[in-house]
């Protein structure tokens, strides 16, 4: 998983605060989930539970009614409990966290006299790491409906981003396995290179098997042929549309769609946040440019108002000095 920033562990928990999951097979596969690891401690002692659903508000665990937990948490007054939840990281660590929270209903597990449902409202935000798997398996789901359509074009910088190791797979039409080259992948469904015939390739039901590393897994894909189209110069060898079918597609195959859409998405802001950026750099440094040229034709002004003053007062000395000569000293001149 890649590294995760605060902003957008925020993000999860405002925008899938009570989005609920349930634990299903598939679920627990892809969180690396380990079920025998999973508790609930109450009044200083813990019992094994299984856990049910949960969101970041609460969570719904089931125990025996006949156990010391279903006696402890069926107390009065809404006793308080802790969920521990236990994951194994891709390094193989395991990583167990508890969250606190006090019991608000309990009710019987599919009508059994045996097994009681119990919820379980936090009382605190989650740890991070809940948050963060929690929240980008959400995540995978919202966009694997919202982004369907979006088309990732496979080559050698796509498959390594994607963790595929090469384009070649195989994909099984009626069971019968053949050899194939990947063009597209997108949330709904794929294109590939394929050797057949039309008729015997559209509205067949298949199988396309995905190699992904980190960690490795092969991941089935169940989808139909809704289209055929000859390559270029050949009559045996089509480029096949597929639609997947979304009821059954993996979870694990979710995230690695999400898990490229959203690195693009992320390069994308960060190229917009960059121009932006650069714009305003640009937009600053013509204003300070625009400012030094005003304040050089204001000190050019200045310094000619100072020439033309240092001018005319130069001018000003000598029409001193031919002071004009007065009655008296007119008077004392000798007569012609």
């Amino acid at each position: 998983m890649a590294i995760i920033t605060a902003q957008q562990l925020q993000h999860y928990y405002d925008y899938y605060r009570t989005t609920e999951i349930i634990f299903t097979r598939d679920i627990i596969k892809t969180l690396s989930m380990d079920p025998r690891q999973i508790y609930v401690k109450c009044s200083g002692n813990q019992w094994p539970c299984i856990v049910n659903s949960t969101s970041f508000q609460y969570a719904k665990i089931i125990v025996g009614t006949r156990g010391g937990a279903f006696q402890e948490l069926a107390q009065k007054d809404n006793p308080a409990a802790s969920v521990r939840f236990s994951f194994h990281k891709a390094d193989g660590q395991l990583v167990s966290f508890y969250v606190a929270g006090k019991v608000v209903s309990i009710s019987s597990y599919m009508n059994s006299k045996d097994l009681a449902i119990i919820a379980i409202q936090y009382t605190q935000r989650p740890p991070d790491d809940f948050i963060e798997m929690i929240g980008h398996l959400i995540d995978a789901n919202e966009n694997s409906i919202r982004r369907r359509e979006d088309r990732i074009i496979i080559n050698a910088d796509s498959c390594r981003k994607l963790g595929i190791p090469r384009e070649e797979c195989v994909i099984s039409i009626q069971n019968v396995p053949r050899r194939c080259i990947l063009r597209d992948l997108s949330f709904g469904g794929a294109k590939v290179i394929v050797l057949g015939l039309a008729q015997f390739l559209v509205g067949k039901i298949i199988m396309l098997s995905l190699e992904f590393d980190n960690p490795y897994e092969t991941i089935p894909l169940t989808g139909t042929i809704i289209k055929a189209v000859p390559v270029e110069g050949r009559k045996d060898i089509f480029a096949v549309s597929i639609k997947f079918d979304e009821a059954s597609l993996p979870l694990s195959y979710k995230v690695h769609i999400n898990n490229y859409l959203s690195s693009l998405r992320k390069n994308e802001l960060e190229n917009q946040a960059k121009q932006i950026e650069l714009a305003q750099q640009a937009e600053a440094e013509a204003q300070r440019i625009k400012e030094q040229r005003a304040q050089a034709v204001q000190n050019s002004k200045a310094e000619e108002a100072a020439r033309l003053a240092a001018e005319q007062k130069a001018q000003a000395i000598p029409g001193q000095a031919a002071t004009p000569q007065t009655s008296s000293d007119i008077s004392s001149l000798p007569p012609l």
